[in-house]
């Protein structure tokens, strides 16, 4: 049988996203968030095409990439939500990773396995900031699937897709968990 790895388990099955507006200072180093990202990005990636890419966001990067999401909003005649809305994050934000779907061309691997890669990658930031101590939250939102905004925040090119951005920060204390799946609801089990 293979050897159990309990610390590691209890802490998947302990673990969850508190708020990113809820977060406060301080945030990893640089030197932290690396090994955070070093972490993060042993993910699956069949074929080894990193079809990916990550954007770092700090300090003056969430005012410019705030006054983006306003500027795109009133470009499609958004309302007063829309621009809160796409603001949001930008504006509350403290440190984020951007990660960006970048498919490669390949006769083997999929776009849609490449996206998925993407998604892996937002949970394995996720997961290595919370297990390096830290809070973190995978959001994404309506700025996050407008092409434009994507181009203009993110430099996204041709077949680019903002797959989620990871706000990294110190979360609140005594924040309560959320109901979890029922496992009988979900699961099948095909057996012969």
């Amino acid at each position: 049988m293979p050897a159990r790895n309990d610390a590691a388990l209890d802490f998947l099955k302990s673990r969850y996203s508190r708020p990113a507006k809820l977060f406060s200072p301080p945030v990893p180093t640089r030197e932290q968030l690396t090994e955070i990202l070093a972490a993060a990005t042993r993910v699956p990636d069949h074929g080894k095409l990193e079809p990916w890419r990550l954007v770092v966001l700090q300090g003056v990067a969430f005012r410019r990439i705030a006054d983006l999401a306003e500027a795109r909003a009133r470009e499609l005649g958004g309302d007063e939500e829309k621009i809160a809305k796409g603001r949001g994050q930008y504006d509350l934000g403290k440190l984020a990773v951007a990660v960006i779907a970048s498919p490669k061309p390949s006769p083997k691997i999929p776009p849609v396995e490449q996206l998925l890669s993407a998604g892996a990658l937002c949970f394995g930031i996720v997961t290595a900031a919370q297990a390096a101590g830290w809070g973190a939250n995978w959001l994404t939102g309506w700025t996050a699937h407008d092409a434009t905004f994507a181009a203009r925040a993110f430099g996204c090119t041709e077949g680019e897709t903002v797959a989620g951005i990871v706000h990294i920060g110190t979360p609140p204390e005594g924040f309560a968990d959320r109901p979890r799946p029922d496992l009988a609801k979900i699961v099948t089990w095909a057996e012969a």
